[in-house]
């Protein structure tokens, strides 16, 4: 379901990143694949230094269509990322790649907090969040994050999600927590 990120898938995820459905909602959009190159080759170096953790979403044969990213690590809290390609929008896969990214990222690296901002424009994301029981909508409990993100106009939805919430939704339902086993060897 998801591996370390790595060069390999670059030429694919570049494709699918570059549908105009998806495009205007990723955040490190990159015009050429050249570039996506280059960002990428940043992005895994920036999870070496701990500032980021940075997956690819895989189907169910291995093959790449989408990434998942916790940016900006400060404090245990970082902010998600998350896209699919189009052909793949609505098939199931984007509540299966969280919870693989929320398992390793809350119990495998020490993240106690995952935030979610989320264009106001963007209801496909709004809906996904929405749908996830442990997901807090934070525009009032995190008000000065909130502004922050929307200081040059009102923009963003701000979401929380609490490893505390996670785990009880986790526990609530019956599934274990416990290190990932999901990953491929990169």
């Amino acid at each position: 379901m998801l591996k370390k990120r790595d060069l390999h898938d670059s030429q694919v995820l570049f494709e699918l990143m570059s549908h105009p459905d998806v495009f205007p909602f990723v955040r490190q959009k990159c015009a050429s694949y050249e570039e996506f190159i280059f960002m990428t080759k940043q992005t895994i170096e920036a999870e070496e230094r701990g500032e980021c953790i940075s997956r690819t979403i895989l189907d169910e044969w291995g093959n790449a269509i989408g990434t998942i990213n916790l940016f900006d690590i400060e404090n245990n809290a970082g902010f998600l990322g998350t896209w699919l390609g189009k052909p793949y929008h609505g098939k199931g896969y984007n509540s299966p790649a969280k919870d693989a990214f929320f398992q390793e990222a809350f119990y495998s690296m020490g993240i106690e907090t995952i935030f979610m901002r989320i264009r106001k424009v963007n209801i496909r994301s709004i809906k996904a969040a929405e749908k996830l029981p442990y997901v807090v909508k934070a525009n009032e409990t995190r008000k000065s994050l909130y502004e922050q993100l929307n200081a040059d106009g009102d923009v963003y939805d701000l979401y929380e999600i609490p490893k505390d919430q996670y785990s009880f939704y986790l526990m609530r339902n019956g599934t274990p927590q416990e290190e990932p086993s999901h990953l491929l060897e990169a």
